[in-house]
């Protein structure tokens, strides 16, 4: 099944070697396909490929035409879109049955990427977006903003992950840091308790981080994996994996194993602990990976710049 969702003449381009005009993952709630493609529109549509309604949300204007992708969030029965960029920055919450608008609020921050990240804690939902500069929290039911953090750099891309009471946010390009924050504060954090650590080294450009069993693995775009004990930011091992490799694509996590995807057509499989052991490394000729695998029932979904691959248990 497939369907033009918007025919349109760009206003701006994308990056050559990693970008599209549909950056932007869509996101399903079993019932409805959510899709973006930032300044054409967001589009709901039924598992039968009939569309149910559109949003246009104005004009996206991105740092040096780098491109529109930053991912959807979906929560419940609401839709969570950041729009952030050179222009008039917000953060807009949608109900998913008709696309209207619950709350929006206006943001200083200029262009990033990463997908905001919905938390709960002390009987209140907010909805933490990591950006260029900052990090802020916003209250999930009114927009109201709960918290913030300066810290992070230009170009922030690698999606925030939470481990019990704190988050971590994360940039790598100019003046890269990986912070870990505690919930519960309010206001400005910037430079109190709050932040319980950081580390400015090996930190990801665009990988976003995984976290398992109260470890944080954070992959470089160059190919440096570094292992942190999530609660105290001790590094249990930096390891750079055979290479040349090169990441744009996430790890992802499953039955106690991080699988990588290069832009070299590999697929590292390492175990997760606190040692590094590389178990296997698999080679996919001419594949360019660029986009995250996805994982469902055992099997692996790897998606190449020109080729879909599913990989299973050959036991």
């Amino acid at each position: 099944m497939e369907r033009v969702a918007v025919e349109a003449t760009p206003h701006e381009g994308f990056h050559s070697q990693y970008g599209s005009f549909a950056s932007s993952s869509p996101v399903t709630d079993g019932e409805r396909v959510y899709a973006s493609f930032g300044s054409r529109g967001l589009y709901s549509y039924d598992l039968d490929g009939n569309l149910i309604w559109t949003k246009d949300l104005g004009q996206m204007s991105k740092f040096l035409q780098f491109g529109e992708g930053t991912p959807l969030v979906l929560h419940d029965d609401r839709l969570i879109v950041k729009f952030d960029h050179e222009g008039d920055s917000f953060l807009a919450v949608l109900d998913t049955a008709t696309g209207e608008e619950r709350w929006r609020v206006a943001r200083d921050e200029s262009t990033s990427w990463s997908p905001p990240l919905v938390v709960e804690h002390e009987g209140r939902t907010q909805v933490v977006v990591a950006a260029t500069e900052k990090v802020r929290s916003y209250d999930y039911e009114t927009g109201e903003q709960v918290w913030e953090a300066a810290g992070l750099g230009r170009n922030q891309s690698p999606a925030p992950v939470r481990h019990g009471d704190l988050v971590f946010v994360m940039s790598g390009f100019i003046a890269p840091n990986l912070m870990a924050i505690r919930l519960g504060g309010q206001g400005d954090l910037t430079g109190t308790d709050a932040v319980v650590w950081n580390s400015k080294q090996s930190n990801s450009y665009t990988p976003s981080p995984v976290l398992s069993d109260g470890q944080l693995y954070v992959l470089t775009d160059s190919g440096i994996l570094t292992n942190f004990d999530a609660a105290t930011g001790a590094v249990h091992y930096r390891q750079r994996l055979p290479g040349p490799s090169n990441f744009k694509a996430s790890p992802v996590g499953a039955n106690g194993k991080l699988y990588l995807s290069s832009e070299e057509g590999q697929v590292f499989v390492v175990k997760m602990g606190p040692e590094f052991e590389l178990l296997a490394t698999n080679t996919l000729e001419e594949a360019v990976f660029i986009a995250t695998p996805a994982i469902i029932d055992g099997e692996i979904i790897l998606r190449s710049q020109d080729g879909l691959y599913r990989i299973d248990d050959a036991d």
